[in-house]
């Protein structure tokens, strides 16, 4: 589909959702939603008496300085209830990149953890993840319940063009069901040579249940589409403090072609870069067997239904594309800035393309007739990979695995338990497995609350580690399983806004990139201590301080490079004035300490760990105008104003850097607005 196509498409349904005439009920309490649920068991949101039919929708009721609205949803494979949230003091609500992460100088451009990010899965893994955090997911997948159709549109404006475009909108057709839409564009040029990027990302989702409420099913589609011009860095970051115009794109950069950008956002085609694709289906299917019961009320009949025994069937396919394309390559470059000889000095192509499908069938039993957040899920699932790759012959391979979850939240909802494990039994990934244990408890009625979890993965490297890519990466000799063990800990009030939390994992064999294409294995052991605190400070009537810090310590003999410091602190000015308007304005510093951050080879994709460039940067500063006013949000952020600090020997460069050669923009100004509509 066109972007065209995909506009008119939105557009349409935009149409079709505000001019609906049939009128529907309010929304359901969180009791009526609670439901039936299993491990993955959205569980649907069955159960309890019908709301009142009186008044408007809870957008309008709401009390003013209410962090939320009271639109209730299920995250996928989750029995917990959220709200939709819509504070305006976190600008990152709406950012696909969070304060925890960076990217390479460019929304859109690829981007990793400032923390550490090992994989915590067993089984296949492709080991293409610098877009991951621009994506969709099916973990992350919203399914709602509402009487009354909803929409958000919003829209973002930055500094050289930069753009983000967001569409949100749910409804149900009947009682039965839901229909969901989310769709993200952003598109942004850049500020050097050869930095544009688009992400394109398509979520549709359909929840069904029965009348009678015993068959129930979910259904997900997601594209996503990331197209990223690599530049590889510039070739002299010197000049920056030197330039005649005060423009960065003055500067040559080590790949693309010299002066070609597109300022066009409808352009996405790229000429020197990467483009990585996505396509997910899922299909859940439920079939339930219990004991059926209904409450009568002014006329109106509500069918309960109390699980005892569920069946369970879950099938889901991916399609993954992961392309590098340079139509004009300089061979000297690549020999001189990345160590590679190019095998013919023309167009230079890398593709991989995966099929990966997954059926999985369940059994979920509930003890007790009343409490759906108890029961135990014993499953079985295949999974069948098929990998073609340009010029080469393929991979085609299996697995078979079986898993088996039991959770207990008491009927009291102060407790909450769950044990699970998953083993690998046969095929190329035999042997992995999955060991988790999570325990939470509600303390008092103060909003005090702790939680504890023991987590441990083995698991075989990821595919491109192992040298099934066309990606000129030079593979690992052998496999040895990574084996993770995470011990974590929190404690926490949920009411004064404060959290401390300690993790520490201890990695066996990790796998990483020791330069930009070369798979390695550290044999040892690596103890990895992260210390997270969040506190909201009141500091008066109005003002307010939101502290976020990030202790990590790691053995300095490891290949994880991580700071030992990351923290965000904004001071704001906070309150509701004028009846309607909800305001927060103030200051923001993010700030990590002196760290080896990892380098970025962009003709693979890969991020690598390097010793010989400490990246040491100034906390960036931005001030922030965030206003609400009835459904409108707006955003007003003067973003990067450590820049405009004078350059000497003792402050150091203007720019920060996200990596060795790929500098930070300048001062960046950002406009954002998003609003709520409501049928």
């Amino acid at each position: 589909m066109s972007f065209k196509q995909r506009i008119l498409f939105i557009c349409l349904l935009i149409c079709c959702f505000h001019f609906q005439s049939e009128a529907q009920k309010v929304l359901q309490t969180t009791n009526q939603m609670m439901g039936g649920g299993g491990s993955g068991g959205m569980g649907g949101f069955s159960g309890g008496r019908p709301a009142a039919k009186k008044g408007n929708d809870s957008l309008q009721l709401r009390d003013k300085n209410a962090d939320s609205i009271t639109i209730y949803y299920k995250l996928y494979n989750s029995n917990d209830i959220k709200k939709m949230d819509t504070s305006i003091n976190d600008f990152f609500v709406h950012y696909p990149v969070p304060y925890t992460n960076y990217n390479l100088g460019n929304l859109g451009a690829a981007s990793k953890s400032y923390l550490t990010n090992t994989i915590q899965n067993a089984g296949l893994d492709l080991g293409f993840h610098a877009y991951d955090v621009y994506n969709f997911t099916l973990e992350q997948t919203p399914f709602y319940q509402t009487t009354r159709p909803f929409t958000e549109l919003g829209y973002l404006i930055g500094g050289k063009g930069e753009q983000l475009i967001e569409v949100k909108h749910t409804q149900n057709k009947k009682q039965q069901l839901n229909f969901a839409f989310d769709y993200r564009f952003s598109n942004a040029p850049g500020n050097v040579k050869n930095q544009s990027a688009n992400v394109n990302n398509m979520r549709i989702t359909a929840h069904f249940q029965s009348k009678r409420k015993r068959y129930e099913s979910f259904l997900i589609m997601i594209t996503n589409k990331a197209a990223s011009s690599d530049n590889g860095g510039l070739i002299n970051s010197a000049l920056l403090d030197s330039l005649s115009l005060g423009n960065p794109y003055e500067l040559d950069t080590r790949l693309g072609v010299s002066g070609m950008t597109f300022k066009n956002p409808f352009n996405t085609s790229i000429s020197t870069g990467t483009t990585y694709k996505d396509n997910s289906f899922l299909l859940k299917q439920t079939y339930d067997i219990g004991q059926k019961d209904s409450i009568v009320k002014d006329t109106v009949t509500t069918y309960m239904f109390y699980p005892r025994l569920r069946f369970q069937n879950e099938i889901k396919y991916k399609t993954s594309q992961y392309y590098f394309n340079d139509q004009n390559p300089d061979s000297a470059g690549y020999r001189n800035y990345f160590n590679y000889a190019l095998p013919v000095d023309k167009d230079v192509t890398f593709q991989d393309n995966w099929k990966v499908l997954n059926d999985e069938f369940s059994l979920i039993s509930y003890p007790q007739k009343n409490n759906s957040n108890q029961f135990l899920q014993l499953a079985t699932g295949y999974i069948n990979y098929t990998a073609t790759f340009p010029n080469q012959s393929g991979w085609n391979n299996y697995d078979l695995y079986a898993f088996a979850v039991y959770k207990n939240k008491t009927r009291n909802q102060l407790w909450d338990m769950l044990a699970s494990g998953k083993l690998y039994i046969n095929g190329f990934h035999s042997g992995d497995y999955e060991a988790k244990v999570y325990l939470s408890r509600i303390l008092n009625t103060k909003g005090n609350y702790m939680k504890v979890s023991f987590q441990n993965y083995n698991r075989t490297p990821s595919a491109n580690l192992l040298g099934r890519t066309q990606f000129p990466i030079i593979g690992l000799g052998g496999i040895k399983k990574e084996n993770t063990i995470d011990l974590m800990g929190v404690i926490g009030n949920y009411k004064s806004e404060w959290l401390a939390q300690v993790n520490y994992q201890l990695i066996n064999n990790y796998n990483y990139f020791s330069d930009g294409y070369k798979a390695n294995i550290y044999t040892g052991a690596i103890s990895y201590l992260r210390i997270q605190a969040e506190k909201k400070l009141k500091l008066s009537t109005h003002w307010n301080w939101y502290n976020q810090l990030n202790v990590q310590l790691v053995d300095p003999s490891s290949p994880i490079h991580v700071p030992l410091l990351l923290t965000r602190q904004r001071l704001a000015f906070e309150g509701n004035f004028y009846k309607n308007l909800n305001l927060s304005t103030g200051l923001e510093l993010v700030y990590h300490t002196a760290y080896k951050a990892d380098g970025y080879m962009p003709f693979t994709g890969q991020f690598y760990t390097q010793n010989n460039y400490t990246l040491t940067n100034r906390p960036v500063a931005n001030a922030f105008l965030h206003f609400m006013i009835k459904r409108l949000k707006a955003y007003i952020r003067l973003e990067n104003l450590n820049t405009l600090i004078p350059t000497n020997e003792k402050l150091g460069p203007s720019y920060n850097f996200s990596a060795q050669n790929y500098p930070t923009n300048s001062l960046w100004f950002r406009v954002g607005v998003w609003w709520n509509f409501i049928n």
